[in-house]
């Protein structure tokens, strides 16, 4: 059986190689819709981190908002890295500070801004919910995969949420 399995591979291969089939779009084709939709939800959520903190910064001037925000920042060229491996939309493409694709997200979004408008603490709060539903959700995707690439960056951008969160807490203290 392991070696009819071998051979249609080998076929499957050769074909794919004969038709001009890119790599890129066998990788597409193998992504589960958990790993597609992890990876959609992770760009806007990482979105939604920056341009939150985005406005922080503008209404509070604290440093910790800018520097996280630009840490979001390369966390949203991660996932977006991913997206055009795996040719998948991305949701945040044409959207500018605030909006997003998502209506959840959009929400969300609006909800956070109203809270963290209201006071420093208030903010410093929004930014540990934010890290907090960042590490949830990473701690979720990674048990959705085995894509090693994905899995490298889904566990970066944990890494990233950890730290983004220790800072918040600390402001708290």
């Amino acid at each position: 059986m392991n070696s009819v399995k071998s051979v249609v591979r080998v076929a499957l291969l050769v074909s794919v190689v004969l038709v001009g089939v890119s790599t890129a779009a066998i990788a597409q084709s193998v992504l589960t819709s958990d790993e597609e939709a992890g990876l959609l939800q992770m760009r806007e959520e990482e979105k939604l981190a920056r341009d939150v903190y985005l406005k922080m910064e503008a209404i509070w001037g604290k440093r910790i908002f800018s520097n996280i925000m630009i840490s979001e920042q390369t966390h949203m060229d991660a996932v977006k890295t991913l997206l055009e491996r795996y040719r998948l939309a991305d949701p945040a493409a044409s959207n500018g500070p605030g909006m997003f694709t998502n209506p959840d997200i959009q929400s969300l979004y609006d909800k956070l801004e109203m809270e963290g408008s209201g006071s420093l603490v208030a903010a410093f709060g929004v930014g540990v919910a934010i890290e907090e539903m960042d590490i949830e959700d990473l701690n979720a995707f990674l048990k959705q995969t085995n894509r090693p690439d994905i899995k490298r960056v889904y566990e970066n951008l944990l890494a990233g949420s950890e730290n983004h969160l220790a800072a918040f807490e600390d402001q708290l203290k």
